[in-house]
């Protein structure tokens, strides 16, 4: 196995990323593979991320009036220029987040996607003409660009979320501040590197297009986080991250009046009905509750099965637990990689000490892979046979943990259960009836803003709009009209008669 940090130098210099510029002190990106610590880079000070909201606002006054099919063909380019280093990037988050090299590839792709559908949405930002009351008048909505859009990531996603909001938000004609996880700052110094390498292309192209300051990068801890959210000339902060970390962000945010998208923790859940394929939904469930290893918003936690058919589908689970490949993620076979650090496995461990205390039965769940490092933290992913939706099963624990819970009687009763927690982003159910389907997508079934039948609840595709209710913030990104979260809405009426009548018939004759 190649230490991370040869890797690394590989990596770099096939994205042709100089690393001189952000070295200094502050911030250490380490790899999960072997917990070899990667680069020691500066942090922006606050008067720093003063002087760059200044360049970003002002690059937004020109942005704003940049046709908007022209702000496309720069997203069209970043595309292309995403398509041009897919394998490095796509490595680089393998070695900095963890995931396996589909999944680092996969997020990459998932960049590429966004961008081509930013690029069709920049011929299509679409108002509406509405019937007016008052004869000789029309009226109409308009849409147009909010501001410095503020962007705040989570490690376990590093590119692909960013992508998200920053290609929908320039398109949109706004400028973008982005403060990525500390935990994870290499892939944002990539990301921005080929997107300052594009900019500067297509500037060369269209001499004056380009404002400078159109994106910018802030490294740092918590405080930058914190300043941004409390910015009031950031219009929209798109949050990525804990429930915790949303609640401080949106309060800063609604102090100033101003608008938060919130992608927050997610505790989802499926529910197997008896007429179920049990070996697709078996599939469907090993990827969602062990995929990123365990470490995705829309992870499956927690697994509703009807009694009749719990116990050979949970023993078709435990024989593929028991032989899923876990490993260096960059090596071919490997299914699970890493935790992202020691703190993650200590949380692992203690909620698998909770569920025993609450009477779960544990497979699984102990630490693997010491051979790779001592400071790479490797686990065998857990199934837990709980009798009850205990207080364990409440809280999400970011790490390969599913919780099998029996339900009896009809769909209602485990939709009942599924909806009995905080949180509300991603939801699935196996089924084979048609009755069952179309009442867990009724208003009175799934309470998540994703509710998928005969799929797991983790891979979603970006032509939808990605979010959830309650403590995952309701925030919605990506596809669909998600793109309105970065505009102002306007609504226009034009008089062209020769009379003032006034609405509601209302008459007041000077």
């Amino acid at each position: 196995m190649i230490a991370s940090p040869q890797r690394l130098q590989q990596v770099l210099k096939s994205l042709d990323l100089d690393l001189t510029p952000w070295s200094g002190s502050g911030c250490t990106s380490r790899a999960p593979r072997d917990g070899a610590n990667l680069a020691e880079l500066r942090t922006h000070s606050l008067q720093e991320a003063d002087a760059m909201l200044d360049a970003a606002h002002a690059a937004w006054l020109r942005w704003r009036s940049t046709p908007a099919p022209v702000r496309g063909e720069l997203v069209r380019r970043l595309g292309q220029t995403l398509r041009q280093h897919k394998a490095a990037l796509g490595e680089l988050v393998s070695l900095e987040a963890g995931k396996i090299t589909s999944e680092g590839l996969g997020e990459v792709q998932e960049m590429i996607d966004i961008c081509d559908f930013a690029v069709g949405l920049s011929r299509q930002l679409h108002g509406l003409t509405i019937a007016s009351e008052r004869p000789g008048h029309r009226m109409m909505e308009t849409w147009h660009p909010v501001g410095v859009v503020g962007i705040i990531s989570a490690f376990n996603f590093p590119v692909a979320v960013w992508s998200w909001n920053s290609a929908l938000a320039l398109v949109c004609g706004n400028a973008v501040l982005w403060k990525p996880s500390e935990k994870t700052p290499l892939t944002a110094i990539a990301c921005q590197h080929l997107l300052q390498r594009t900019l500067a292309d297509f500037e060369a192209e269209q001499p004056g297009t380009v404002p400078p300051g159109l994106s910018q990068l802030l490294i740092g801890g918590r405080e930058l986080g914190e300043w941004l959210a409390a910015q009031p000339r950031v219009p929209v902060v798109s949050a990525t991250g804990s429930t915790r970390m949303g609640r401080d962000v949106a309060v800063r945010v609604a102090q100033r009046l101003g608008r938060s998208i919130l992608e927050l923790g997610g505790n989802n859940a499926m529910i197997v009905t008896p007429s179920a394929d049990l070996e697709l939904a078996a599939r469907a469930i090993t990827f969602s509750a062990v995929g990123t290893a365990g470490q995705r918003c829309t992870s499956l936690r927690r697994l509703i099965v009807h009694e009749s058919v719990i116990e050979p589908l949970t023993r078709r689970l435990e024989a593929i637990y028991s032989s899923i490949a876990v490993g260096d993620p960059l090596a071919d076979g490997t299914l699970v990689g890493p935790l992202i650090d020691r703190a993650a496995f200590d949380a692992m461990q203690a909620s698998l000490d909770q569920a025993r205390a609450e009477g779960g039965t544990v497979t699984g769940g102990e630490r693997a892979c010491r051979g790779l490092g001592d400071d790479a933290w490797y686990v065998r992913p857990a199934l837990v046979r709980m009798s009850a939706q205990s207080g364990v099963m409440r809280h999400e624990t970011f790490a390969p943990i599913l919780y099998v819970l029996p339900y009896s009687g009809d769909v209602d009763a485990a939709i009942a259960l599924q909806n009995d927690v905080p949180q509300g982003l991603s939801s699935a159910i196996f089924t084979g009836g048609l009755r069952e389907a179309e009442v867990f997508l009724s208003p009175s079934g799934s309470d998540c803003g994703i509710a998928n039948v005969n799929i797991g609840t983790s891979g979603a595709e970006i032509g939808g709009a990605f979010g959830g209710e309650k403590d995952t913030g309701g925030g919605r990104e990506s596809g669909s009209d998600a793109w309105k979260g970065y505009m102002r809405r306007a609504t226009n009426t034009i008089n062209y008669s020769g009379a003032l009548p006034l609405a509601q018939g209302v008459r007041f004759d000077v």
